[in-house]
């Protein structure tokens, strides 16, 4: 019995497991719950960004333009259709292509400033259109971009005067030409208008023919930098490189930040229409500081001073930013700030914005402005003037009695005057 009890076979059963011995002592026997192993924290540009100090200012700003862009893009479909408007049912369709979430009802019934939904008298379904305050806002804007073409035209000049051979792709100005404030057929109603400046060698590509314009070759941080060295009277190697600075609230200043960002702030660097052949760049610090002047300058040419991230990465090679750009937006979070609201990183200019509005407005940004009111007011012009209509409906209907009762009261005086005066004679 005991030799078939220890046999090897049996043996083999209990015998501890060599996966278990190592379990069971990587971390020491007797305190094996008490240790654990440390694992360094990942640094990278995602959790950084997860981590930054967030402004809830400019996320709101974002949630709210994010509203307007899909009413804009709904508006853009109703517009498509023959008769000017669009039954519920097309637009559930078109829902998802527009990046809606919610239902359609829910969403056009939301904003009664933009959209009315009725029913039409023949074929008895709902039908949305767009209401005449929004359709003259769109007119407004359309008319506001053939105005400023000037405006426009020396936008894309100073982008072209950036880049290192002075051309730029047509496909990344198409993507920010809302940014810039291009119309939609810019191709067509703008640049042959303006053939001794651009050139459109190939389809893709367009080229500054124009000689280099030295009043338009300065930065829109020179500005901000003269105003400081003669108002703060401050010296010149202090200002003649920086940068506005303005962190948001919350924000937390480590030890040894201050001097880090001063001795910055003093570095010199290429600026950005200047040509870096000239004084190549060796040092790291400096080439990251030139991209960060191209970048202001970038962002300062649009008409919001936004930009999404993802459309920056187009106009990496035409201006030398062969880094990681969203990296290095991190790393200066009093320059810019990188909102992750609205479906899209967008990267914003923090010197322009107060309390969530442009400090410096444009005609463009004006007319956008009042189409993100309509967004904001929701259901309440509405509702006032349904109660003011219903308040003078029935101060109308009161007068109305009070007038009737004072010619009956009138009357009846008069009968009964008319009757005291005939007794006597009777």
């Amino acid at each position: 019995m005991a030799s078939k009890l220890f046999s090897p076979k049996n043996l083999r059963i209990f015998s501890p497991r060599p996966h278990m011995l190592d379990e069971a002592f990587c971390y020491g026997p007797f305190n094996r719950s008490m240790q654990r192993r440390w694992k360094k924290p990942v640094d990278s540009a995602r959790t950084r960004l997860e981590g930054r100090t967030r402004d809830h200012r400019l996320d709101k700003l974002m949630l709210q333009l994010k509203n307007l862009r899909l009413a804009l893009d709904l508006h853009a479909v109703i517009s498509q259709q023959r008769n000017g408007y669009a039954s519920l049912q097309l637009l559930l369709r078109w829902r998802r292509e527009i990046g809606l979430n919610t239902e359609i009802g829910a969403f056009l019934k939301k904003y009664p400033h933009i959209f009315e939904i009725y029913v039409h008298p023949v074929k008895r379904n709902h039908c949305c259109r767009i209401t005449r305050k929004m359709a003259d806002l769109v007119a407004e804007e359309d008319a506001v971009l053939r105005e400023n073409e000037p405006a426009v035209v020396q936008r894309l000049k100073k982008l072209l005067m950036m880049s290192t051979d002075g051309t730029l792709n047509m496909h990344a100005l198409w993507l920010i030409r809302k940014e810039l404030g291009l119309p939609d057929d810019y191709r067509s109603s703008m640049l042959p208008n303006h053939q001794s400046d651009f050139s459109l060698e190939t389809p893709d590509t367009l080229t500054l023919i124009s000689r280099r314009d030295e009043n338009l070759a300065v930065a829109s941080v020179e500005e901000w930098r003269d105003k400081e060295y003669t108002e703060k009277w401050l010296a010149e190697y202090e200002t003649k490189y920086a940068f506005p600075v303005n962190f948001p609230t919350g924000f937390k200043i480590e030890k040894g930040f201050r001097e880090k960002l001063k001795n910055w702030q003093r570095l010199p660097y290429t600026k950005p229409y200047e040509k870096n052949d000239l004084h190549p760049i060796t040092n790291a610090e400096r080439l990251e500081k030139r991209i960060v002047g191209i970048l202001h300058e970038l962002l300062s040419s649009t008409v919001e001073k936004m930009v999404p991230l993802e459309r920056l990465s187009h106009f990496r090679r035409p201006f030398s930013m062969e880094v990681n750009l969203r990296e290095l937006l991190l790393k200066h979070p009093g320059i810019f700030y990188i909102s992750t609201k609205g479906s899209t990183q967008t990267v914003l200019l923090r010197e322009s914005y107060n309390k969530g509005c442009l400090l410096e407005p444009n005609p463009v940004y004006s007319v956008r402005r009042k189409m993100l009111d309509l967004i904001l007011a929701g259901c309440r012009g509405i509702v006032q003037t349904e109660n003011a209509i219903s308040l003078v409906e029935e101060d109308s209907q009161g007068s109305s009695q009070n007038h009737t009762c004072q010619v009956d009261n009138m009357n009846s005086m008069s009968e009964s005057e008319s009757d005291s005066s005939v007794e006597p004679f009777s």
